[in-house]
């Protein structure tokens, strides 16, 4: 998968881009390998994400928004900060209406681009969900959990973990941030490309990505919680239990956005440097987890040092855990997606991948935003041996 480039530099992360070394090469060998032909054949079937754990079936609705009161970062001359929003949510029942599409072409065929040429944008668009369109809600109103997807990737390499959420009983809103990925599909055939690449190699500091995406999110919930909300959605949602989640500068961006806006109640970050300081005392208490790679970047001490720097001003509840075997996009569908078309994969299989990350994302919003004690959290268990508790 596409990286931000996590080498520090004088203490500085880097905010570059840059392939996996070997990812083009490996897509496309220079001579014949035993099992070639069978993973050539399967790389052009579409892949299937792994299937949501809860008891509920999965409903999913897009939804376009555009702040008309902001002026967007990158493109001053836009008309307003347009943001895409995908919602899952509990559906009254299994069947009907439609599947789920998992991108759109033009998103998928931007990003195969960047993975290397082994990799179909039309195969990758057409990978299968779990969610169907046009179908009810269940019952009830839920937690709501809000997803913000790492730098230059789009809210659809969340999928399997908003599908898992889902299907527990959350309404999960994963958010696209205008000119901040290789495409993002507007309503009527416009694709936005990411301006923001640019600027942040020309210079632009990560801190204004999570304090854009803490203002965008600020929006989302006013449109979905609001005093007037998209009133189809609205309703299945508690607007007294609400969460955030992101990987990479999408997980930093959970930490600025509970800073900027009280109502979000939980977050996590998922393997992302935290491009602002936390000022003290500034979560009010709040929960935060921080889930990330076991090893020299995410260590305590390690290169990343705002890690460190985060963890002593986290006020509440409070959890460092690390995943050993696991790389940068282990917490998104990266897994799925390196294995199905032969890219270099961690040493962490993308089953458990997959697994570990829906179980410790899922018990946090359970404890958090449900007051069900998990204690999974507690510590480490056998059943999940990759995962070390670093600060408890």
């Amino acid at each position: 998968m596409i990286r931000i480039t996590r080498a520090a530099a004088a203490a500085v992360l880097v905010c570059s881009l840059a392939l996996p070394a070997g990812v083009a090469t490996a897509a496309v060998p220079d001579r014949p390998t035993t099992g070639a032909p069978a993973q050539a054949a399967q790389a052009e079937q579409a892949a299937t994400l792994p299937a949501p754990t809860g008891p509920y079936a999965v409903g999913s609705a897009v939804l376009p928004l555009v702040d008309r009161s902001r002026t967007d970062p990158w493109v001053p001359t836009a008309d307003g900060r347009a943001l895409m929003v995908t919602l899952h949510y509990p559906a009254a029942r299994p069947g009907g209406g439609r599947p789920a599409p998992y991108a759109t072409g033009e998103e998928a065929r931007l990003l195969a681009e960047q993975l290397g040429p082994g990799v179909s944008g039309d195969v990758l668009a057409r990978t299968r969900t779990h969610s169907r369109t046009g179908v009810g809600p269940a019952p009830g109103r839920h937690p709501l959990v809000l997803l913000s997807p790492g730098f230059s990737v789009s809210r659809w390499t969340l999928t399997h973990l908003a599908e898992d959420l889902a299907s527990r009983g959350y309404v999960v809103a994963s958010v696209d941030h205008a000119y901040e990925s290789y495409g993002i599909s507007l309503p009527g055939g416009r694709t936005l490309t990411c301006v923001a690449c640019t600027a942040l190699e020309g210079g632009v500091h990560g801190s204004v990505v999570t304090s854009t995406r803490a203002a965008d999110v600020r929006y989302v919930l006013d449109r979905l919680t609001g005093p007037k909300p998209v009133r189809r959605y609205a309703d299945m949602i508690d607007p007294r239990r609400v969460g955030m989640a992101g990987h990479s500068i999408g997980g930093a961006s959970a930490a600025s956005a509970m800073v900027a806006d009280p109502r979000i109640d939980a977050g996590i970050n998922m393997d992302g440097a935290f491009w602002e300081d936390l000022p003290a005392e500034d979560l009010r208490g709040r929960p935060f987890l921080m889930l990330g790679t076991h090893d020299g970047m995410h260590l305590p001490g390690g290169q990343d040092a705002s890690w460190d720097r985060t963890w002593t001003a986290l006020d509440g509840w409070k959890r460092w855990i690390t995943v050993a075997g696991s790389e940068h996009f282990t917490f998104s569908d990266g897994p799925v997606i390196q294995r199905h078309f032969g890219l270099p994969q961690p040493e962490l299989p993308a089953d458990r991948a997959v697994a570990v990350t829906r179980t410790y994302v899922a018990a946090f919003f359970d404890q958090h935003l449900r007051g069900l004690p998990r204690p999974v959290l507690d510590g480490p268990t056998p059943a999940n041996p990759e995962v070390h508790f670093q600060h408890r």
